[in-house]
């Protein structure tokens, strides 16, 4: 399901990404090439002309950080976002129950929040004061 908000089914997870970041949009395309990858929805947040049932706020939050959705409606962000991405593909199973059972899940998400604020200063997005804000969840 790409792009879609017209959905006959509850989706195994909602996927927001920032589709105007080439890294992000890259890493992206790899996952979607999975077959599984079709029962899963995924939302480009930087297209202006998809129309979410999300506010501005939540938009500037999914442009900055990482964020998944799951049928049941919970949300994981940064880190956590890939181990409940990577549990749906079957070729990543196996990193998400390791980095799952190792406990290095928090040392992960400590580190991708660094790199998030990193890639959005990179590129402009934000200051540093306005990166802190839209990476913490």
């Amino acid at each position: 399901m790409t792009e879609s908000l017209l959905i006959e089914k509850t989706p195994r997870l909602t996927i927001f990404y920032d589709g105007s970041c080439p890294l992000c949009r890259r890493e992206v395309q790899h996952y979607q090439q999975f077959p599984e990858a079709d029962e899963l929805c995924w939302l480009d947040v930087s297209r202006q002309d998809i129309s979410f049932s999300i506010d501005a706020t939540f938009r500037e939050k999914a442009m900055a950080r990482f964020h998944v959705r799951d049928a049941a409606g919970q949300w994981f962000y940064g880190a956590y976002a890939f181990a409940e991405l990577w549990s749906c593909l079957p070729y990543y199973k196996w990193l998400a129950s390791f980095v799952r059972g190792s406990r290095i899940l928090p040392a992960l998400d400590f580190l991708y929040t660094r790199f998030a604020r990193w890639r959005l200063l990179r590129n402009g997005k934000c200051t540093s004061t306005e990166c802190n804000n839209r990476t913490s969840e």
